[in-house]
């Protein structure tokens, strides 16, 4: 039996429950999400697949892949962070919320990929931190664990 595939099971079990957490955030208390926001969603999608495929098909390549989805997410979450801190900047209305809306899957699954709020609104906090600030945690202890995945299979 591949010994990654339990870590790589809950790793994509993760992704798709930060996934639902922002519809629920979106649709029920209603916090529309920013361009930022959907580009974390789509990070958080890619890893749970990718994460998914890899507990039963090449695990090495599948969880670097995942890997640098996290990285990545790191990085916009880490960018969504910076906007908070400095009140002057705006992710707002821009073309990248517009190239972002304009992608299919914007098209067919507006309920989850629609841009519509703007990145400086994300500050109600739950459980004492902010919803990027829970994003970027979330985007860490990805990265974390599928680090120590690669760790692990390589010295298997």
């Amino acid at each position: 039996m591949n010994p990654t595939r339990i870590p790589l099971l809950v790793i994509s079990a993760f992704s798709f429950t930060m996934l639902a957490v922002a519809l629920i955030l979106q649709h029920v208390l209603n916090m529309l999400p920013c361009p930022l926001c959907v580009i974390q969603r789509y990070l958080f999608l890619a890893i749970g697949i990718v994460a998914l495929v890899g507990a039963y098909r090449k695990p090495v390549f599948y969880t670097g892949l995942g890997l640098l989805g996290g990285l990545a997410g790191l990085g916009t979450a880490g960018k969504h962070l910076y906007v908070l801190a400095h009140p002057g900047l705006s992710c707002g209305i821009d073309p990248m919320e517009t190239i972002l809306n304009k992608l299919p899957a914007a098209t067919y699954l507006p309920f989850l990929f629609k841009a519509d709020g703007l990145c400086e609104d994300a500050t109600a906090p739950f459980l004492g931190l902010s919803i990027p600030q829970w994003s970027f945690l979330g985007f860490a202890a990805v990265t974390v664990a599928l680090g120590w995945v690669l760790l692990r299979r390589r010295n298997a």
